[in-house]
């Protein structure tokens, strides 16, 4: 079986992985209103889990609607403190402020991938990680975010993982893929046993 596999996302990691992973797809960015859909979730006292799938729902039907005949991936990230959710810093003082918030305290990043393909779900997953951030001072802070600001700025949480922000960690818990936004491992053995990719 060869799917037409469409990623309803903009992002150039997701992407990446995918394509290191050996798989063929094509990019079709998904339009949706992300902080009036986020915020009429929270009205609701959606939980975060709930609000990362829906997002990445949204998206993946989106798409969908417009190639019903292709299989299209929608995904979405929910970082969580608690109950309360961090969005992107617009500023290099609010990434400065969210660091803060989570320096010496432990948060979860929800990483939601849903397939749609006919204008149906077809499968859905939501990766789990638990981030232990170290008590870094706030000189360290505020030269981090000098430092990285262009790159931190379309982060949720005002870090990248995958750089410099690693040291801002004493224990990480969960799939690295799933920190860079996608269940790539999950998503990957589903297209395996579909038939999408060969076994």
């Amino acid at each position: 079986m060869t799917d037409d596999l469409i990623l309803a996302s903009g992002s150039a990691i997701r992407a990446t992985l995918l394509r290191n992973a050996g798989v063929t797809f094509r990019t079709q960015r998904a339009r949706i209103d992300e902080d009036a859909v986020r915020d009429a979730l929270r009205a609701e006292d959606a939980s975060p889990r709930d609000i990362a799938d829906t997002l990445a729902e949204l998206k993946s039907k989106k798409v969908s609607a417009r190639d019903p005949q292709a299989l299209v991936i929608g995904c979405d990230q929910v970082l969580a403190l608690g109950q309360d959710l961090l969005s992107k810093p617009d500023t290099p003082q609010a990434a400065i402020s969210q660091l803060t918030a989570l320096r010496g305290r432990s948060h979860t990043l929800l990483s939601a991938a849903v397939i749609y393909a006919g204008g149906q779900p077809q499968w859905r997953h939501v990766g789990v990680v638990r981030l232990h951030m170290r008590e870094v001072s706030d000189t360290y802070i505020a030269d981090y975010v000098a430092r990285n600001w262009d790159e931190i700025r379309h982060c949720v949480g005002a870090y990248q993982i995958e750089a410099e922000g690693v040291r801002l960690f004493h224990r990480i818990e969960g799939d690295y893929f799933n920190i860079l936004g996608l269940p790539l491992l999950e998503l990957l053995s589903y297209l395996t046993l579909r038939g999408t990719l060969p076994a």
